[in-house]
């Protein structure tokens, strides 16, 4: 099993252990300010679920029906995990609601509120460790993971704070207000998620920096050739796709063109880890001399 899928096997098992402690402390006050980070807790469960699956798919081969591979599956668990985390918050919208216009006391919820942080510990351990791996791997479906779990940290210490003022001062009002703010943050977090993952999908091109390196490093290693021009790229998951036209001498022998593009290609994926390239050489009659990226 590859590491991505290890680690998001890991999720579903660090999520099961805080949600049984979240839930315990939610069931101990009934406070709505717990019952939202339980409720978070379940979605992050459901959300390392179809992260696994999704790393999965993306890990499969090309084929006939998919030649470019499988990767933009990553792209669709992050947003299926952004949906989600809405959902979420609009059930936690509800409970604020309920318990706003029937508040309930908090008594003594000292260990229901221990139990709470303890949970917040282990998704904050788990979601340093899925963003450091996440990076590594440049796996989308890992980096989301790791972008709720930690969303959920903030809103576990936001929680525990205000449950235990409310608890200390008798505001009984700030249990479900604290419990709305934290939807509003886990609503944020959720279409910010599906807003990166959705450039994803649209093929959005790499930062403008990578752009540049990557005209640096066709310009120094394609000596012999005359130009580059109409060079595009695009993200899917964990790869990324360039291609480009490359202009030789109409005399060139094909052999020299294709020993320009291994000298390219060398020098590309040396630098770029996951990057699948396709040159179209033209010669110099017939090329459209865009000036793009001159050799």
């Amino acid at each position: 099993m590859a590491q991505a899928q290890r680690l998001a096997l890991g999720s579903v098992a660090v999520g099961l252990l805080v949600l049984a402690l979240k839930l315990a402390a939610w069931l101990q006050t009934g406070s709505a300010a717990l019952f939202s980070d339980a409720a978070e807790t379940v979605v992050n469960v459901a959300a390392s679920l179809v992260a696994y699956l999704a790393l999965r798919l993306a890990a499969k081969p090309a084929d006939a029906n998919h030649t470019y591979g499988h990767d933009k599956a990553e792209f669709f668990a992050a947003v299926i995990e952004g949906a989600l985390i809405i959902v979420a918050a609009l059930a936690i919208l509800d409970r604020a609601w309920e318990i706003w216009w029937h508040p309930a006391p908090l008594d003594a919820p000292w260990l229901a509120l221990g139990l709470n942080a303890a949970g917040g510990g282990v998704n904050l351990i788990w979601a340093l460790l899925l963003q450091v791996r996440g990076k590594r791997l440049r796996s989308p479906a890992l980096l989301a993971d790791a972008g709720h779990l930690m969303a959920d940290v903030v809103t576990s210490i936001g929680v525990v704070l205000g449950v235990g003022l409310a608890a200390l001062t008798g505001m009984l009002w700030l249990d479900p207000l604290l419990a709305a703010a934290t939807a509003i943050y886990i609503l944020y977090a959720g279409a910010r998620m599906i807003g990166k993952s959705m450039s994803g999908l649209m093929d959005e091109a790499p930062a403008s920096d990578v752009v540049a390196r990557i005209r640096d490093l066709v310009s120094q290693h394609a000596e012999g050739a005359l130009e580059a021009h109409d060079l595009r790229t695009r993200h899917a998951g964990r790869v990324t796709f360039l291609e480009f036209h490359l202009v030789v001498p109409g005399a060139m022998t094909v052999a020299a063109a294709h020993e320009i593009c291994d000298r390219v290609e060398t020098a590309l994926k040396a630098e770029m880890e996951g990057l699948v390239i396709t040159i179209h050489v033209e010669p110099e009659g017939k090329a459209k001399h865009h000036g793009v990226l001159v050799l």
